[in-house]
């Protein structure tokens, strides 16, 4: 387990950051074709997700 110590602001920075990124990568999944590399893009989306979902319960 890693462990990062930041304050509320950096912490809703980062969440901002990792929100924008993760629409980003929504969009890269629907227009990529090779299926091999849409997988690999849908199980980073599913682990960018959880990361969100924790962060998220520890800003608001």
């Amino acid at each position: 387990m890693i462990a990062l110590n930041m304050d509320t602001e950096e912490a809703r920075l980062l969440l901002e950051v990792l929100e924008r990124y993760h629409l980003h990568l929504k969009v890269e999944i629907r227009r990529t074709y090779k299926r091999e590399f849409r997988t690999a893009l849908k199980d980073r989306e599913r682990s960018l997700t959880v990361i969100i979902d924790r962060l998220k319960s520890l800003v608001k």
